[in-house]
């Protein structure tokens, strides 16, 4: 679970920004994606392997 502080007199919307980033790091916001629907074992593997191809 992500949690921040407010800091004395920072605006909300740095605290916003500074969430956002924290969720990025994390990697929760992308896991939650990835189980938002069924995706079969062929399409799983045809991803793995085009995201290994592209890190080369």
């Amino acid at each position: 679970m992500i949690h921040i502080e407010v800091h004395p007199n920072e605006s909300i919307d740095a605290a916003i920004k500074r969430f956002n980033m924290k969720l990025q790091q994390s990697g929760l916001l992308r896991e939650v994606k990835e189980h938002a629907h069924y995706e079969k074992p062929s399409e799983k593997r045809r991803r793995a392997k085009r995201r290994s191809k592209n890190r080369m």
